[in-house]
């Protein structure tokens, strides 16, 4: 198993910007994939961006494409979630999530992760 632990959530006006980060603890970093979901109140998680163990390819829901970059750092084990241009929309609690299996065929569905941290919370206001 792996811990995870995120941080840098906050409230942003729209159009601002964010940076999450992901810390990962218990194994080695690289050899997980990683992703990101977010969860507003009375929706299901739904999956943001993910990216793969090696020679990272990046995956994203298309709702923030263009707008989101994933990107990881084996050397500190972390994970981060660069958001631009962000709308109120995108208000929720986000969480990062780990696989040591690699992306599964199923990458977008929250149950396919084994690992998941505790969240952190984004609030775009209007």
């Amino acid at each position: 198993q792996v811990q995870l632990v995120e941080s840098g959530g906050g409230l942003v006006q729209a159009g601002g910007s964010l940076r999450l980060s992901c810390a990962a603890s218990g194994r080695t970093f690289s050899s997980f994939a990683v992703g990101w979901f977010r969860q507003a109140p009375g929706k299901e998680r739904e999956f943001v961006a993910a990216i793969s163990r090696s020679n990272p390819s990046t995956y994203y829901a298309d709702s923030v494409k263009g707008r989101f970059t994933i990107s990881r750092d084996n050397a500190e084990s972390t994970l981060y979630l660069q958001m631009n241009s962000l709308k109120p929309e995108d208000t929720a609690l986000y969480y990062c999530a780990a696989d040591p299996r690699g992306l599964s065929f199923y990458y977008t569905r929250a149950a396919t992760w084994s690992s998941w941290g505790q969240g952190t919370q984004v609030t775009v206001s209007s």
